[in-house]
C-alpha cells in the first residue's frame, strides 16, 4: 500500500472556502445506481461537499479522509458521519455499504489497495461511482481563458504532482476492473468574481508547490495580468467545468 500523498492538509481552509459545490445532477445518478439507499461511504471526503450532497439520499453517509486538517473543515450534517481514514483501510464492515463514492480524489489513491477495498465493503448489489471535474475554462472572457491556460500549464506546468494526469485524461486510462455503466455528460458552472477565482487557484496542489519553489504568489501574477480584461471587482464571469466519471458494479462470475 503506498503512503498517503498528503497534497490539502495545509490547503484545508482554502480547499474549503473556494472549491466549487458539486452539482446535485452527479449526485442524483449516483444514487441512482443503488437500489438500496441505506449507507453510502464518501471516499477522500475533503470538506465533506459530496458526503453532504449525497445525504438526502441515503440514511446514513460515512465520510472518511486521510487528512485530519481536511476533516476539521468539514461541513457538519446530521446524516454524515466523519472519520479519518485513508482510502485502502477505511475501517468499514464487510458488505456494509451500497454505495461508494470518490469526488475529486481517485487519481491519488493507491487503486489496486483501494479497489480491494471497494469489494470488501459494498453490499450485494452496491456500486463504485468516482467523478472529477476537468480543467475550467473561462467561458465569456476568451482572453482570459487564454491567460488562465497559461498560468495552469506554462506557470505551474512543472509543479502538478503527475497523478493529475489522470484527471486531464478524463479518467479514462484508470484501470477500473468493475462491470461498468456508462454515465451521461455532466458540467459545473458557477459565476465568479476574480477573487473567488484566485482563491480557487491558490487550492491547488501546484499552486502551494510553487510557493514552496519561489517564495512568491503565481496567482498574484495571474489576477494582475487579467485584472483589466475582467472588469470591476464585482463582476462575474461564468467559469465552466467538464467532468470525468466511472461508475460500475462488482463482477459476478
Amino acid at each position: 500500500m503506498s503512503t498517503f500523498k498528503d497534497h490539502f492538509s495545509r490547503l484545508a481552509a482554502t480547499y474549503a472556502a473556494y472549491r466549487p459545490v458539486q452539482p446535485l445532477a452527479v449526485l442524483e445518478w449516483a444514487a441512482s445506481l443503488v437500489p438500496r439507499r441505506a449507507v453510502a461511504w464518501d471516499c477522500a471526503t475533503g470538506n465533506g461537499q459530496a458526503a453532504c450532497g449525497l445525504a438526502p439520499f441515503f440514511d446514513r453517509v460515512i465520510a472518511t479522509d486521510a487528512s485530519a486538517a481536511q476533516i476539521a473543515q468539514a461541513t457538519p450534517h446530521a446524516r454524515v458521519e466523519y472519520r479519518v481514514a485513508p482510502a485502502e483501510a477505511s475501517g468499514l464492515a464487510d458488505a456494509s455499504v451500497d454505495l461508494v463514492s470518490v469526488a475529486q480524489a481517485l487519481h491519488w489513491f493507491d487503486l489496486d489497495a483501494f479497489y480491494r477495498e471497494v469489494r470488501r465493503v459494498l453490499a450485494p448489489g452496491g456500486a463504485l461511482a468516482v467523478w472529477s471535474y476537468m480543467d475550467p475554462h473561462v467561458v465569456d472572457v476568451p482572453d482570459v481563458d487564454a491567460a488562465f491556460g497559461r498560468f495552469a500549464y506554462g506557470t505551474l506546468g512543472a509543479y502538478w504532482p503527475p497523478e493529475r494526469r489522470l484527471v486531464e485524461e478524463g479518467y479514462r486510462t484508470v484501470a477500473f476492473p468493475f462491470d461498468e455503466v456508462a454515465a451521461p455528460p455532466f458540467d459545473l458552472t458557477v459565476r465568479w468574481t476574480l477573487d473567488e477565482l484566485a482563491g480557487y487557484l491558490r487550492s491547488w496542489s501546484a499552486t502551494a508547490r510553487y510557493v514552496d519553489a519561489h517564495g512568491a504568489d503565481p496567482v498574484a501574477t495571474f489576477v494582475d495580468e487579467v485584472r483589466g480584461t475582467w472588469g470591476d471587482a464585482e463582476m462575474r464571469h461564468a467559469i465552466r467545468w467538464r467532468y470525468a466519471i466511472r461508475a460500475g458494479y462488482v463482477a459476478t462470475d
